[in-house]
Parts: structure tokens; C-alpha cells; sequence
């Protein structure tokens, strides 16, 4: 019996040490509302990019996962404050409007790394990750040649657009993918994974058997268990590895 309560007890005060809150901030005269949770004042940071449906409870979930391993946690916010598409042609309005302006792209992610960093957060031992949508936007800030220590996309957009390369890129990649995604497939994954070795950039790509596009999504029709705990053990061995 005390065993039991002992086990309960450490749930509840695991659970309390995650503190996190919304918060608002500024890019360029726009206000956008992120999540912060932090951790210890020297924790590693892990910058969280959303997936079309913008910051949801998601990125909270995942941030609290985190938080709850060390890791100080700022999800950023590329929408705007208060957007929260539901509507597919609404998620494709905002996704589009950022494909089309990638100096905007740019601008919130650098402009979300610097709110993570006026908290407290400890930006030069940082990795930047994202799902779907955010992964795009994460390699997007690789290519810019954001200077964090590492970059991770779990089922991300992986195409290089037009004009663009990773010369400037710096960091290690972990690219966790489903092969069987339709949207982004196997041959664009291949791609990538030429580029990035043509450039001489440390990188990891795993492919999960069977996994459609969005498979760590909870509670989807497309999510697969075996595939997300293993994309998210990888994740962690490799913060381990990346991260003081």
C-alpha cells in the first residue's frame, strides 16, 4: 500500500513541476501568443514549431513531456494570437500565406527564439523541432542558417524550394518520417537526405514502416502507436546527445 501511495505521490509532483502558460509577444508590430514552460535556469531549450492547425493542445502535451525530462520549452506561435484554424481551407489559407513569404517565415522564428530567450531560456544550447507544417518551417530556419545546435522534424514538409539550399545550415538534423506518407514521400525523403550529405551536415533519417503523414498525432485515425514511441525515444537520445 505504501508502495502504491510512494508512486502516486511522485505522478502528482512530477505533474506540479510542470508550470507552463500562455504568453503573448510582439514580431514586427503583430502580436502572437506562445507556451512557455521552463524548467531549471541552465536547462537545455527546445523551441516547439505547430502543425497547421496552429499552437494547440497538442504543443502543450508535448512541451510538458519535455519539461517533464529537463527541458526548458517555448512553443512558438506562427499564426498570430487568437488564430487557430479548423477548417482545412483555413489551415491551407495560413500555411500557404508563410510557403509564399518565407522572409516571414524567417522573421517568427527567429522572433520566437528571441522571446524564448528574454525569459530566461538558455538559446545557445537550443533545438529547434516540428510537426507537419512545422517541420517545413524548421528546416526552413536550418537553412537560414539559424545558429542552434540542432534541428528535428517529425513527419515534416521536406522539399527544398526553389532557390534555395542548405550552404548556410549548421547543427545536427534528425528527420523522423512515415513511409507511408503520401504527402510528402519517400523520393522527397531521399532528396533530402542527398542534400544534406552533399553539404557535409550531421544528419539522421528514419523511416517508419506503415506511418501516413501526421502519425503522432493522438487520437487520429492516422496515428500509430509503435511509430510515435519510437520516433519520440530517437527524439530523446538524440537531445541527449546534442543538448549539455
Amino acid at each position: 500500500m505504501k508502495t502504491i501511495l510512494s508512486f502516486l505521490l511522485i505522478l502528482m509532483l512530477s505533474s506540479a513541476a510542470v508550470a507552463g502558460e500562455f504568453v503573448t509577444y510582439t514580431v514586427d508590430g503583430a502580436k502572437y501568443e506562445g507556451y512557455w514552460a521552463p524548467a531549471t535556469a541552465k536547462a537545455p531549450l527546445v523551441l516547439i514549431v505547430h502543425d497547421w492547425d496552429g499552437l494547440t493542445d497538442y504543443e502543450v502535451k508535448r512541451a510538458e513531456m519535455l519539461v517533464q525530462r529537463g527541458y526548458t520549452v517555448f512553443a512558438a506561435d506562427l499564426f498570430g494570437a487568437g488564430v487557430r484554424p479548423t477548417e482545412v481551407k483555413d489551415k491551407r489559407q495560413h500555411t500557404g500565406e508563410l510557403y509564399k513569404d518565407r522572409g516571414k517565415m524567417r522573421a517568427l522564428l527567429y522572433g520566437s527564439l528571441k522571446e524564448a530567450q528574454s525569459r530566461g531560456a538558455n538559446v545557445d544550447n537550443a533545438v529547434v523541432m516540428g510537426y507537419c507544417f512545422g517541420g517545413a518551417a524548421v528546416l526552413e530556419f536550418a537553412r537560414s542558417g539559424a545558429d542552434v545546435k540542432g534541428f528535428a522534424t517529425f513527419h515534416g514538409g521536406l522539399q527544398t524550394p526553389e532557390g534555395q539550399d542548405y550552404a548556410k545550415a549548421k547543427g545536427k538534423f534528425l528527420i523522423l518520417h512515415g513511409a507511408a506518407d503520401t504527402a510528402i514521400t519517400m523520393d522527397v525523403f531521399a532528396a533530402l537526405a542527398n542534400e544534406l550529405e552533399a553539404k557535409g551536415l550531421a544528419h539522421e533519417m528514419i523511416a517508419y514502416g506503415g506511418a501516413p503523414h501526421a502519425f503522432t498525432v493522438f487520437g487520429e485515425d492516422r496515428y500509430r502507436q509503435d511509430a510515435d514511441k519510437k520516433s519520440w525515444k530517437r527524439f530523446m537520445e538524440f537531445l541527449g546527445e546534442t543538448l549539455e
